[in-house]
């Protein structure tokens, strides 16, 4: 009798288990044979500089004329930059918190187009926690994050023709123009090596130094001395002419590039525009996020 209860008992079980087996497949699916939804994600660092912040602007304007079916929503990667903001009254979302509202709002796939320099850090955080949105029950179908500016040999070559095209029209032979970039300890930061190296091969006059990398206002500095250069436009090589543009580059404290410049007897011209300024610096993050959408 024991025997003949154990294997019904097991027979029960067995059944329960198969029939439970669709349910847990239909589980599985069911995000899949929700109706599609698109949405696009723009995620920048920030920042809190409002004249600054026109850059952005510029940018929206770019992606809503190429996708606008579209619903588009902003993310800021950076915590100082968002809590600065909020004591102004204004909230932006952090990246995964602007992922989480487009999931509740039953979006299915979503294009995330980075609005960095290089694929740093951040870049690797975006693309880790857009990935994890995907992957939990009841997430997205698709998530796929698209490349920052500076992601292969062609996005080199368009950013040198572009930075060719927004040279100062009043630059004279024999002066320099020196980019800031920010720079990284990411390996990713030989991209700005690489710029540098075909910034060169346009002009010897064109330099790039980072405020956090290997390419140094020092190194700079020394090149141009040697060359006898008595004057440099400064130029942000940055989305936006933030903080790191008005402090770093242009500022009038000792450290600033200006500062370390002019003590030197070069003459400096800080041009305070960001990248995000320019139609074709903007259209390489355009076009790397057509590359995105055209999954879907």
């Amino acid at each position: 009798m024991l025997k003949k209860a154990a294997v019904l008992i097991c027979a029960v079980c067995l059944t329960a288990l198969l029939f439970s087996l669709p349910a847990i497949a239909s589980g599985g699916h069911g995000k899949h044979h929700q109706d599609m939804k698109k949405g696009i994600l723009l995620v920048t660092f920030g920042t809190s500089i409002e004249k600054a912040a026109i850059a952005f602007t510029n940018i929206e304007k770019k992606v809503k004329a190429e996708f606008p079916d579209v619903p588009l929503r902003w993310a800021y990667t950076s915590h100082i930059i968002r809590t600065k903001l909020a004591k102004q009254g204004k909230y932006l979302d952090s990246v995964e918190v602007a992922l989480a509202k487009m999931m509740d709002e039953g979006f299915t796939h979503i294009g995330v187009q980075s609005l960095h320099m290089i694929p740093g850090y951040e870049y690797d955080d975006v693309k880790t926690n857009a990935k994890l949105f995907q992957n939990m029950s009841g997430g997205f179908t698709k998530v796929i994050v698209g490349h920052p500016m500076l992601a292969g040999s062609d996005d080199l070559s368009r950013v040198v023709d572009n930075i060719m095209t927004i040279i100062p029209k009043e630059r004279k032979q024999g002066e320099a123009v020196i980019l800031m970039g920010h720079g990284s300890h990411h390996p990713a930061n030989a991209f700005y090596e690489a710029m540098q190296y075909r910034l060169q091969l346009k002009d010897p006059n064109l330099y790039l130094g980072t405020v956090e990398g290997s390419l140094t206002i020092d190194d700079i500095k020394a090149q141009i001395l040697k060359k006898g250069i008595k004057k440099a436009y400064l130029v942000p090589f940055m989305s936006v002419a933030g903080e790191h543009a008005i402090n770093d580059m242009a500022g009038a404290e000792a450290d600033s590039w200006k500062s370390i410049l002019t003590k030197d007897g070069v003459v400096c011209v800080p041009v305070l525009k960001g990248l995000a300024e320019y139609d074709g610096m903007i259209d390489i993050w355009v076009d790397h996020l057509k590359d995105v959408m055209g999954h879907y």
